[in-house]
């Protein structure tokens, strides 16, 4: 593999490759003896490539070619002769069946040249401009040679037809430039032997990929590896260890720089001038930064490390090289387990490239949002597909995250005035929202733990947002304000500082990897002397989780979330105080209901609040029924009950409209296979919300009608 924009050779897992539409071009080779016929057809995508052939191979099989062993063409434009040669590796479907062979510029037709005794003209320069070669088209480009080579063609009648045709072009990593398979001297390493040993770690599980699928890649791609060029035409990089003698014209290897030549003592010696691929280099990266080959401190503490955190686009490039070089030459794994991260893509899903104008710079998103909530964007992002969408509203969002919790800690700064972290509650002290936030905490610091142990980076960032967002702040801090209040009993608010406190804390803890500056700011405010949070104990969490204290709030939360909801609904009004009666059908939660009535009254807005069995559904009311508990709340004197009707009926009618094209929309057939997996699943979630909604309205619709 040959760029001719770097002019180097590249290794094949270095050429990339992209789909092109192109042509294929089928042009007449005449016989050299007319006997044979006028001329063979011979199908090429690359017809400038011709002016290099040195045979025509067709299939010993092929029936078509059966009578015409041993006999002669003639290169069109070139008249050089060519043998008709017959080989297993021409597929007969392919064009006419007939396949022009060009060892110097195509792998496969190296390997048919090398097997046949065939000549090799390299007809290209390094920068693929034709060279003494190609004869009239030499000084051309390789494209300029294309055009005309195919206008010589029609010239002298010796192209028959073109058809449209799928290309793969192979392209370099680095500039992007059409590679060209080139002969050239390259020094190679032998990698069958390397790769066994790699797979066989890999399968007796001395490494663990994490996710575990990139376990298949791994070892598909080395039990399909061939030999790796190593040598370089660059100006940057090691140079290779070797010196040619001019004298005998061999070759000597040496760690140092040797002062003459190792098998007749010249010291008329020239180091090779090219230099190491960049990926062998730092394929010895684990042990050679260790000291190696001295095994010294260093080496015995850190090696072999314990986790590799890399992306996916350099699992063979230098994941299985450092896997093989460090077996080779310390008979230990370089590591133990391997995290493979996606790739950071567009909105779209799309790899961010200079050239699509997709680029976005983290700098900026860190000046505009917040190295903490930037960074947690990120670790938030499943980590399944190989590339994950980018999109700086989800930053936006996490920055306002980054604010709810400031705001948050802010609130219990302030009420933490004269607390001090000695002492503990006794169990009979908590209140019900006490037992219930240190159960989910204790529930927080168990799962984080694991998912920091196991690597499931995302999954914890995910669980502190939903715990931080979704259980302390909306729900605990909203439950605890009563308690915090100047007249309270005094252990009534202590034992609210004292969760306030603990849950705080230990939640920065577990959030401090993922968001490191607010963490260490909040936490320095906190009371009593501290050091760096970095340097903290991760908490360990002695609290049992309470399924009883978790029960009862559940119920307690779903009554509330439902009550809330059909004042929005009903469009009632946040400055009325409602009338809310509760009919529940089991006696355990009506206990629970009546004991903790006070959190339904606050957080609902209600100044009565009913609780019995035996209730009746009050006239002109709205209703519901959750977990159990059947819940009515009246509505006359609430609403104009004529005009909320009008509302509800015109409301519901733009949701069937919205609902029928969502519904239109997901049914169609392109849609199901073109649209991305997210997108159809977004759609299918958005249309079950319509219609749960819809069946809400219209049930409020019968209570007002």
């Amino acid at each position: 593999n040959w760029c001719p924009g770097c002019q180097t050779a590249l290794s094949d897992i270095e050429v990339e490759y992209q789909a092109r539409e192109g042509k294929l071009y089928y042009i007449r080779y005449p016989f050299k003896n007319k006997a044979a016929g006028k001329f063979l057809v011979v199908a090429t995508t690359r017809p400038e490539t011709m002016l290099g052939d040195t045979a025509v191979a067709v299939n010993p099989e092929d029936e078509r070619f059966k009578n015409l062993k041993g006999t002669k063409l003639i290169l069109p434009l070139i008249k050089r002769e060519l043998p008709l040669i017959y080989d297993r590796y021409v597929d007969p479907e392919f064009g006419s069946g007939a396949l022009k062979v060009t060892p110097a510029h195509d792998a496969n037709d190296f390997l048919i040249g090398k097997e046949h005794n065939l000549r090799f003209i390299n007809i290209f320069n390094r920068d693929a401009s034709i060279n003494k070669n190609g004869g009239g088209y030499q000084g051309l480009t390789r494209y300029e040679a294309r055009k005309r080579v195919l206008e010589d063609l029609k010239k002298g009648g010796h192209l028959e037809r073109t058809e449209d045709y799928d290309l793969r072009i192979g392209r370099c990593y680095r500039c992007s430039t059409e590679i060209e398979p080139y002969l050239s001297t390259q020094w190679f390493i032998k990698m069958k032997d390397l790769a066994a040993e790699a797979i066989k770690t890999v399968e007796e599980k001395k490494i663990d990929f994490i996710p575990s699928f990139w376990k298949k890649n791994y070892l598909r791609w080395l039990e399909d590896i061939h030999d790796w060029c190593i040598s370089r035409q660059i100006w940057w990089g090691h140079r290779l260890p070797i010196w040619h003698c001019k004298r005998c014209g061999k070759i000597t290897v040496a760690s140092g720089i040797p002062s003459e030549c190792s098998h007749c003592a010249s010291s008329d010696i020239k180091q090779d001038e090219d230099v190491l691929d960049t990926w062998f280099s730092s394929s010895l990266w684990p042990f050679s930064t260790l000291g190696w080959p001295e095994q010294g401190e260093k080496f015995e503490r850190f090696y072999p490390t314990s986790v590799l955190c890399t992306g996916w686009d350099i699992l063979f490039f230098w994941v299985s090289r450092m896997a093989m070089m460090a077996l080779k030459f310390t008979n230990q794994v370089p590591f133990h387990k391997v995290y493979i991260h996606p790739l950071i893509g567009d909105e779209k899903g799309e790899k961010m490239s200079k050239s699509r104008g997709n680029v976005v710079d983290p700098l900026d998103m860190m000046t505009k949002y917040g190295t903490d909530a930037f960074r947690f964007s990120l670790v938030a992002l499943r980590t399944g597909a190989p590339y994950v969408r980018f999109s700086e509203d989800r930053v936006r969002g996490y920055r306002n995250f980054v604010n709810k919790i400031w705001n948050a800690s802010r609130f219990v700064l302030m009420n933490l005035e004269g607390f001090t972290p000695e002492g503990r509650p006794q169990g009979d002290e908590l209140e019900l929202c006490h037992r219930w936030i240190l159960s989910r905490f204790a529930c927080l610091v168990r799962e984080v733990t694991q998912d920091m142990e196991k690597l499931r980076f995302s999954e914890g960032a995910n669980r502190l947002y939903q715990f931080l967002w979704g259980e302390f702040c909306d729900w605990y801090i909203e439950l605890v304000k009563p308690y915090l209040s100047p007249g309270e009993d005094a252990n009534l608010r202590y034992a609210a500082q004292w969760v306030l406190y603990h849950v705080l804390e230990g939640t920065l803890k577990l959030l401090h990897p993922f968001m490191p500056f607010v963490t260490e700011e909040i936490y320095q405010r906190l009371p009593g002397e501290r050091s760096a949070i970095m340097i903290s104990s991760w908490p360990k969490e002695k609290a049992r989780e309470d399924r009883e204290a978790e029960e009862g709030m559940s119920l307690l939360m779903a009554i509330i979330q439902e009550a809330r909801m059909i004042r929005s609904e009903m469009r009632i009004s946040p400055k009325k105080k409602i009338e809310l009666l509760l009919r529940p059908s089991h006696r355990n939660k009506l206990t629970i209901l009546k004991q903790h009535k006070y959190y339904i009254s606050n957080l609902v807005g209600a100044d009565s609040v009913l609780i019995d069995r035996a209730l009746s559904r009050p006239p002109e009311s709205a209703s519901s029924l959750v977990d159990g508990v059947e819940i009515f709340i009246p509505l006359k004197g609430m609403v104009d009950i004529e005009k909320e009707r009008k509302r509800l009926i015109s409301l519901t009618n733009e949701l069937r409209k919205k609902l029928a094209l969502t519904r239109e929309r997901i049914s169609r057939p392109e849609f199901k296979t073109k649209a991305p997996p997210e997108v159809v699943e977004r759609k299918r979630q958005e249309e079950k919300e319509l219609r749960m909604r819809l069946q809400r309205l219209e049930k409020r619709i019968e209570e007002v009608s």
